[in-house]
């Protein structure tokens, strides 16, 4: 899969161990709008998440958006996009360097629907499945770039943006 950018914070060393991460993201739009969860707050989130051990990138995207926002996705339909890596120190043990690698896919979804299933953190932060315009999303996430998710969320939405500007279509590989 093509790599679309590289979001690199340069605050590690480069002798620091390494903790890798590997994550789907749903791209999924029906009559001009997003398929996105909203926090509270008011930011939108791309749905997706990590990739459990034994499950391959369509069965990970298929179970992150149906937990997300209770989509099923049509495996078919499935269309890679690119990946965005982000490299940094991480957060949670200062001493090891993270890469996180979000892989984008297009695809489609089918009319029914199941409640999703969020985790502890997303309920916390009042996240819940909206569909909204791409400018919308993108002039509403300008002011939420406080972490690093945001940014890359919001560094893709922009990508697209500027795609479709020049009028390129997303086509199956």
């Amino acid at each position: 899969m093509e790599t679309l950018f590289t979001l690199d914070k340069k605050d590690y060393s480069p002798d620091m161990p390494i903790q890798e991460r590997h994550a789907v993201r749903g791209i999924i739009e029906r009559d001009g709008k997003f398929i996105m969860q909203q926090s509270k707050e008011g930011d939108f989130k791309i749905p997706g998440g990590g990739i459990e051990p034994g499950e391959t990138h369509v069965q990970a995207l298929a179970r992150e958006v149906r937990e997300e926002v209770g989509l099923l996705v049509i495996p078919e339909s499935v269309r890679p996009i690119g990946e965005i890596v982000e490299k940094r120190r991480d957060i949670f043990d200062p001493t090891r360097t993270y890469i996180a690698h979000s892989y984008f896919y297009a695809c489609d979804v089918g009319e029914q629907s199941v409640e999703p299933q969020m985790t502890e953190s997303e309920l916390r932060l009042g996240y819940h499945p909206v569909w909204e315009d791409l400018e919308q999303i993108i002039e509403t996430n300008d002011r939420f770039l406080n972490q690093d998710w945001q940014k890359r969320d919001h560094l893709f939405m922009r990508w697209m943006r500027d795609r479709r500007e020049k009028r390129i279509e997303l086509k199956a590989e």
